[in-house]
């Protein structure tokens, strides 16, 4: 059996400490960077510390919360903190706004320590420079989320040792992309398209993927089918025949999934897909956040060639009537908020296991993801047959879902059926606000209502207080 690199829950231990703590406690134990990075086994489990900070995975709550495909659910008074970020009035005292950036850059800190000592290592040139991409990958993926989250956010690259890389200002978002890009690029660069031994590290292909979702995001147009082209050049990639399976333990290693986080096959309590614990129904030990709404329901309006209901439907959240888990039927009454749950990251592959133990991943990017950018980008670019180019990208989405080929003939037609087809295959990826912000203030406020309040460019949560009271930089 292959190797394979695995998310664990100890990573998560001393992520939410104060920076004053961090500052001023002696330093535990017998390693420092000086000593540590001595030799091939100490550089690759260094870049593995940088997998395992992923495991607090709270972006659902900015993804999908924040959108209109979903309200905080569970308890009225539980997590109220949640439904200050879905009605838009979080102030900077708020906890999530607080600790996903801490655990973010916490991510960040770790890569930096990384790329800055295994750089100049004496070890294999080939394991070295893929040590050094994989960390700048995961670098850039976090602060991609940073950016697309607080917008103007301090831009660190260096190990915080001294007060000058400690107290670092506000970069523009221009400027952050721009680092992104430079990181993305470099880890293309020296990533392998596969691996022998420890699957789940970080590719090519996932470096590609990344990429030109930055490119999208930036409406670099043409730069993004660029980037694609490249990917697929690859022929690494295609989409799984049934979209539910995508949802079961053993995914991350599928055809369709770019990247992701997986998750230890444990008996040990809380080293499993946190996301189990926070979606699922009271009756399984759950907290049932994350509750969809009915106008995310309502969006699934075409049916199959054969008449049936779009099959992502049942298969991304649980309604009356319909299959749960373990040969039991949904009930409403299961979700307080609105009827509905996530489907997605619930257990149904070993019996007895607790949610805390779960090993279904979190897969951030897909195909079908890329291949809606790709015919998102077409689109967009116009031409001769970008609406032909573009139907065959989004009709390769829509087969798997046994829906009919689009007949949208016009770009606005075709943008319309893009952004519904996103809308309906990544749901409860935690992708949909940040969609909503880049397609603009119109499409924003008529998915969320006009009470976000909008300035150009976009809507953007507040800078957390503990950063404000602890980085001097800042004013």
């Amino acid at each position: 059996m292959k190797n394979k690199l695995y998310i664990f829950a100890i990573a998560s231990i001393g992520l939410f400490t104060s920076c004053n703590d961090f500052l001023t406690e002696d330093l535990k134990g017998d390693y420092t960077s000086a000593n540590y990075y001595t030799s091939a086994e100490s550089a690759t489990m260094a870049v593995t510390g940088i997998y395992n900070s992923l495991y607090g995975n709270t972006l659902w709550v900015f993804g999908d919360v924040a959108s209109d495909d979903a309200v905080k659910g569970g308890n009225a008074g539980d997590q109220a903190d949640i439904n200050f970020i879905n009605d838009f009035t979080a102030t900077s005292a708020n906890g999530f706004i607080n600790t996903y950036w801490k655990s973010t850059y916490e991510t960040i800190a770790r890569a930096n320590n990384a790329i800055i000592n295994i750089t100049p290592m004496a070890i294999d040139e080939t394991l070295r420079n893929r040590l050094v991409g994989e960390a700048k990958f995961l670098r850039a993926f976090s602060y991609f989320n940073l950016v697309n989250i607080y917008g103007k956010v301090p831009l660190k690259l260096e190990p915080q040792l001294t007060s000058a890389t400690i107290n670092v200002g506000l970069s523009e978002v221009s400027v952050i992309y721009a680092q992104i890009e430079k990181d993305l690029t470099e880890a293309v660069a020296v990533l392998p398209p596969t691996y022998d031994t420890e699957i789940g590290r970080v590719t090519k292909g996932a470096a590609y993927g990344l990429l030109a979702k930055v490119k999208l995001y930036q409406q670099k147009y043409t730069e993004c089918l660029t980037t694609i082209q490249a990917l697929e050049n690859l022929n690494q990639y295609d989409l799984l025949k049934n979209y539910a399976d995508l949802f079961k333990a053993g995914s991350e290693d599928s055809v369709e999934v770019l990247f992701g986080i997986r998750y230890v096959n444990s008996t040990v309590s809380s080293q499993g897909n946190i996301l189990c614990v926070w979606f699922a129904p009271y009756t399984e030990g759950g907290y049932y956040f994350n509750a969809p709404t009915q106008s995310y329901v309502d969006a699934f309006v075409d049916k199959t060639i054969d008449g049936a209901d779009d099959p992502r439907l049942d298969a991304s959240i649980g309604r009356e009537g319909k299959p749960w888990f373990n040969n039991t039927v949904f009930s409403s009454s299961w979700s307080e908020a609105t009827g509905y749950l996530v489907k997605k990251y619930d257990e149904d592959t070993r019996a007895g296991v607790a949610k805390d133990q779960s090993t279904i991943p979190y897969n951030y990017l897909r195909y079908a993801d890329i291949l809606l950018m790709k015919a998102e980008a077409l689109n967009e670019v116009g031409g001769a047959d970008a609406i032909s180019k573009a139907t065959t990208a989004v009709d390769r989405v829509r087969s798997r879902a046994g829906l009919a080929p689009t007949t949208a003939a016009t770009q606005d037609a075709m943008r319309t059926v893009i952004r519904n087809e996103r809308r309906k295959e990544l749901g409860f990826e935690f992708h949909r606000f940040f969609d909503l912000m880049r397609w603009g203030k119109a499409t924003a406020e008529t998915a969320l209502g006009t009470d976000l309040k909008w300035t150009e460019p976009r809507f953007y949560f507040p800078l957390p207080q503990s950063e404000l009271d602890t980085n001097k930089a800042l004013k």
